[in-house]
């Protein structure tokens, strides 16, 4: 043993000295070879391994081997000079692994990459321009023949002009013009290719700071025999391994070196904000609230409320300060007055003395909308470089009777659903983005070149752009004087033949004034269909090159500009031209374009990798972008910005002088005051950085005694340094220095937790986290009796909730919410929640009811009828937006009046304080409120057939919740209980977990039509003997079979048998089948079995594991999807 050990040490350093006595290559370089896969694996990665290796001894580099894409960190690729990606397939990096490789090609990192290089990491439109082309489709295995384009290239020097070889010929999508071509393939000496006469197989070129190098060759084992292909490979990667050390100061910075700072937190709606000369920041909140926060007292105080309509989306929405504030003190706010006007104000205040002079107000503008119907009210403020304001206002179009396509509703009674009354309408403000020039007087002037002149017929020469939907939130390049904004899109979840395409969000840029083209036109200019919604027929598509607004809606001009284009737009779905921004809800947002040379002698500026792009941020999938722009602003690419930060709803940002970005929360849930709504301060740390404190408690609501175990186990020092830890529960006093403490808590109260941790240079990072003592959450419980995972067709359920309080002593049925929708599939769960609190938000008022019920109001009044005195519904109509309306009536109810609806008086009610008798009042001016969902009893049946006619069925969601009565001073505790029923269908992508080699693939169409299949399928791939899938969860009941679709592919798969447990893969089988393999290459192989299941109740974990003892190590063969039954007929 000890002679072997030796041996091994003698021969590393005999390597070694080889390795570094080569002149042409550099001491310490090496490849690391990276052959993961989540797709289709080729049989040749073990021998393309071994002949790299070989390459490395005979020339003089070193060569390591990995699939685990844990290894792709800073730490590990700086050791080497290139990375080959060797026939990798699929979606093999996530996030942060993807970053930490651009970091190293930007540092002057080389790729090389084989064969299936170019089928891999679909999503990723960096790598894709690295690769330089996408894999697309191959023909047969079969000879052809090569031509040398470059023969002063290394890597074609020694290759013949016509190099002819065998092997599997891709043909290439998204082919880049930058690279460089050293081979073309003949397509005319081999059947299957579709580029044409330029058609690429092997290619170089720098790129964003390093090297890159593709070959297309390499399917085949025998192509890593060969000695030609073998020269060719080497040539490549000792181009590539030639360029510049690593260099990571030129690389994109690393995510730890920003620091998020939590100024303040648990704002109600959030809308806006602008920053003062001295660091104050002032923000708006939707319901009327202006507040400043000052960051050296680290508080927040709310200035001033003002009087807002705030149904639907209006409110107090924007807010700006004067360019000149600090010599005038004016503010700007775009607001929804109270009254019996719709409207909305854009005016001018002043504020002095941190208080705001309401009496000091001058309206600039009014803009006229409709109240009756929502949506979309815009009212962003921002000026320019030229004190020129811009004003965004949404199309205020009701969009729900469209079915998420164009809301073109011509009929005469029906303009409220119609847009083009309002964004493709010239002569009127809202879907507009406005441009004027304050005046000293308080009114404005037309600032030359908005869109249409002053005194052109049919407009308002107020407009800068038109066609937009709900232009939100927007911002103005001082440099270059261009406008971006983020535009909210329409519903639809599909591209629909007779009325459209789907839903998009828009990121715009408008270098100059323009139409964009909504409500015609979505995205990079998708037409709408004509449709009369009257009778339902469609005709032909608008036309973005002369777009015609002929609604008679419309009282303005009628040949519109022609419409330009979307910057950035997407769907629900997966956009194919932007993968990176995701999938699910969306909320478009602009944010801001950074110049580095504007911040460069800060402290904590932003580095010089930021410089000249635009940040975007999406409100509901919380991410933040940064956009790469080329030298005029067309669109180069995007990326990521801290992508391992979770923001909770951005709703706005801004750059200040000192060079952090600060950012404003709405929060998760909409029209209510969130926990999570926070202000934030973003900066770059350069040296060395200051810890990040985390606070983990076990238990963070309770009652009286509480005790909470925390821990700052969390809290880490990026550069190694020793933490102290500074702990303090109940006031600003140090109470603990331990890691892991824990505390009791033996008064009610609301407690602010900080702790402290302190690194060695005097830098501290501090982390704040609120525990409740006094008031247990409630417990809110769904028992449905059945299936609680699925639902079937016309197959009814029942259901129960029961709901449990420490607290209250006794639960009224009618204070617990339940509500039953259907969520179409792309649709977003944020509505129907939103819907569910509306109703929860009604509940406030039945103290006042119950107060009418008991009183003699009866005699007189009734909701809907006029008897003695007025309905109720014509009270709530009449006071509903007056100001003082709960005093004015609660006075009335305790005095008496009269005159006021006639000539019969109202008696006095003495009996009342004016507490009691506003709660009254407050009930009655509830009723005016819009309607709400469909509220469900407590206990009840269900029939699902909401879904009839959906081709792709989507989920019932069953939300209930209680909010409890409050205890020891401490407000109103809320729970709600979700449940979520699925078709009976999942496909086998979706597992939770599964063996290291199981991976998905998207089937090419080519291959679905073999099959009968079509659309978007992914086959789940590499399952072996004892490989495993997992899915979490699953309610079994009633369930009496799976149908499952599966195959295996000749001369691919080996088949096996595939079993069922439940739990644990050592449980007992519940189910089997065995996976066939076809008896040849013309047949698909694809089959639908029905497997029979030992019955079981209850929710379990389901399990799918493999065998084949036989080719242990060979593919099984594919799984598509399954689909659960139960013993009814007519099942779907």
């Amino acid at each position: 043993m000890i002679k072997k050990e030796i041996y091994k040490y003698v021969s590393f350093i005999l390597v070694f000295s080889f390795y570094s006595c080569r002149p042409d290559i550099k001491q310490g370089s090496g490849v690391l070879i990276f052959s993961k896969t989540a797709g289709f694996r080729h049989k040749s990665i073990k021998t393309g391994v071994e002949a790299i290796r070989l390459l490395g001894q005979k020339y003089g580099f070193m060569v390591n081997h990995t699939e685990n894409a844990n290894d792709f960190t800073t730490k590990v690729l700086h050791n080497y000079r290139a990375v080959i990606f060797l026939n990798t397939t699929g979606d093999i990096l996530n996030n942060t692994q993807q970053e930490h490789f651009e970091r190293y090609i930007q540092a002057g990192g080389g790729w090389i990459g084989i064969h299936s290089a170019a089928d891999t990491e679909y999503k990723w439109p960096w790598y894709g321009k690295m690769v330089g082309a996408y894999f697309d489709s191959h023909p047969k295995i079969q000879e052809a023949e090569l031509i040398v384009t470059n023969k002063t290239h290394p890597a074609t020097i020694k290759l013949p002009d016509r190099w002819r070889r065998r092997d599997e010929w891709y043909n290439y999508k998204n082919l880049s013009p930058d690279v460089n071509i050293l081979l073309k393939i003949d397509e005319s000496t081999y059947e299957g290719g579709t580029n044409g006469k330029n058609h690429p197989m092997a290619w170089y070129h720098t790129y964003d700071g390093g090297r890159a190098f593709y070959t297309g060759s390499g399917h085949t084992k025998e192509t890593y025999r060969e000695e030609l292909f073998l020269q060719h490979l080497h040539a490549g990667i000792k181009w590539v391994m030639g360029g510049d050390d690593l260099d990571y100061s030129k690389a994109k910075p690393e995510e730890n070196r920003f620091v998020i700072t939590v100024l303040d937190q648990e704002f109600d709606e959030p809308m806006e904000l602008d920053i003062f000369s001295d660091g104050r920041i002032i923000f708006i909140e939707r319901k009327g609230a202006i507040k400043i926060h000052y960051p050296a007292e680290q508080a927040t105080k709310t200035i001033a409320t003002i009087p807002v309509h705030h149904q639907h989306e209006d409110g107090l929405l924007g807010i700006a300060l004067d360019p000149d504030y600090d010599k005038n003190n004016w503010i700007y706010l775009f607001y929804s007055p109270i009254g019996s006007e719709s409207k909305q104000h854009v005016s001018r205040f002043m504020l002095r003395n941190e208080m705001l002079d309401l009496s000091s107000e001058k309206v600039l503008l009014e803009i006229p909308v409709q109240r009756t119907e929502c949506c979309h009210s815009g009212g962003s403020l921002e000026f320019d470089s030229q004190e020129n304001l811009y004003i965004s206002v949404g199309d205020n179009t009701n969009p729900f009777a469209s079915d998420g396509y164009a809301p073109i509703d011509e009929r005469s009674d029906r303009a409220a659903w119609d847009a083009r009354r309002s964004s493709s309408n010239p002569n009127d403000l809202r879907g507009k983005i406005l441009r004027i020039r304050p005046r000293p007087d308080g009114t404005y002037s037309i600032p030359n070149g908005n869109l249409f002149p002053p005194g052109t017929a049919g407009t308002r020469p107020e407009i800068y752009t038109m066609g937009c939907r709900n232009p939100f939130r927007i911002h103005i390049d001082w440099h270059t004087e261009f406008l971006y904004w983020g535009d909210i899109g329409p519903d639809a979840g599909e591209d629909r033949l007779a009325r459209g395409p789907k839903g998009y969000d828009e990121v715009n840029q408008a270098r100059e004034p323009g139409n964009f083209g909504w409500p015609l036109f979505v995205g990079d200019n998708k037409p709408y269909n004509r449709f009369l919604f009257a009778n339902s027929v469609s005709s032909k598509k608008y036309n973005p090159s002369a777009p015609i607004n002929d609604s008679p809606h419309n009282t303005g001009l009628k040949d519109l500009p022609v419409a330009q284009p979307a910057f950035i737009w997407y769907p629900y779905v997966e956009s194919p031209d932007f993968p990176l921004l995701g999938v699910g809800g969306r909320n478009a947002m602009a944010g801001l374009v950074y110049y580095f040379d504007d911040y460069k002698n800060t402290r904590n500026n932003f580095p010089k990798y930021y410089d000249k792009k635009l940040f975007i941020y999406d409100w509901m999938r919380g991410w933040i972008m940064a956009v790469k722009m080329n030298a005029t602003g067309d669109f180069v690419t995007l990326e990521p910005f801290l992508p391992g930060e979770k923001f909770h709803n951005p709703i706005d940002m801004i750059m200040w002088k000192d060079g952090a970005l600060y950012v404003l929360e709405y929060g998760t849930t909409w029209y209510t005051k969130n926990r999570d709504a926070r202000l934030l301060r973003i900066h770059y740390e350069s040296g060395n950085r200051a810890p990040r404190a985390n606070i983990y408690a076990d238990k963070t609501v309770g009652g009286v005694p509480h005790a909470v175990q925390f821990s700052a186990a969390g809290s880490i020092d990026l550069d190694k340094d020793n933490l102290v830890y500074n702990w303090s529960f109940t006031n600003d006093s140090i109470q603990s220095h331990n890691i892991n403490p824990q505390y009791v808590f033996n008064e009610p109260g609301i407690y602010n937790i900080s702790l402290t941790v302190k690194d060695g240079h005097g830098n501290i990072g501090v982390a704040k986290k609120e525990i409740l003592v006094g008031n247990e959450n409630p417990i809110v419980e769904w028992n449905i009796v059945g299936n609680s995972s699925f639902y079937w067709n016309d197959t009814p359920f029942q259901y129960s909730v029961v709901v449990s309080d420490a607290e209250d002593d006794k639960i009224k049925d009618r204070d617990i919410v339940v509500t039953i929708d259907y969520l179409s599939e792309g649709f977003d769960l944020t509505q129907i929640q939103t819907n569910h609190k509306n109703i929860q938000h009604k509940l406030q008022y039945f103290t006042g009811l119950d107060l009418i019920k008991d009183a003699d109001c009866r005699k007189c009044h009734s909701i809907k009828i006029n008897s003695a005195g007025p309905k109720y519904f014509d009270i709530a109509a009449r006071y509903k937006e007056q100001e003082n309306a709960v005093e004015l009536l609660a006075k009335r109810i305790i005095n008496g009046s009269g005159g006021v609806w006639g000539k019969t008086s109202m008696a006095a009610h003495p009996q009342y304080n004016l507490d009691e008798a506003g709660e009254m009042v407050k009930y009655i001016l509830s009723l005016g409120d819009p309607p709400v969902a469909k509220r469900y009893p407590v206990k009840g049946g269900y029939t699902p057939v909401d879904h009839a006619g959906d081709n792709n069925p989507g989920k019932y969601i069953l939300i209930a919740s209680y909010t409890d009565r409050g205890a020891n001073g401490l407000p109103p505790a809320r729970t709600e209980s979700l449940i979520i029923l699925s078709p009976p269908i999942m496909e086998f992508e979706n597992f939770s977990e599964a063996s290291s080699k199981i991976n998905t693939f998207l089937v090419p169409n080519k291959y679905l039509e073999t099959m009968g299949l079509s659309g978007n399928v992914k086959f789940v791939l590499g399952m072996k003997n004892n490989s495993y899938i997992k899915f979490d969860a699953i309610d079994f009941t009633g369930i009496t079979s799976l149908e499952c679709g599966l195959g295996a592919g000749f001369g691919m798969h080996f088949g096996g048998n595939m079993i069922i447990q439940l739990d644990s893969i050592n449980s007992n089988m519940i189910g089997q089948t065995s996976i066939t393999v076809p008896e040849s290459e013309f047949l698909s192989g694809y089959q639908i079995v029905t497997i029979p299941l030992i019955k079981s109740e209850g929710i379990h974990d389901l399990y799918f594991t493999f065998a084949n003892t036989e080719y242990s190590e060979e593919d099984v063969g594919f799984l598509d999807f399954m689909k659960f039954r139960i013993d009814k007929p007519n099942l779907p």
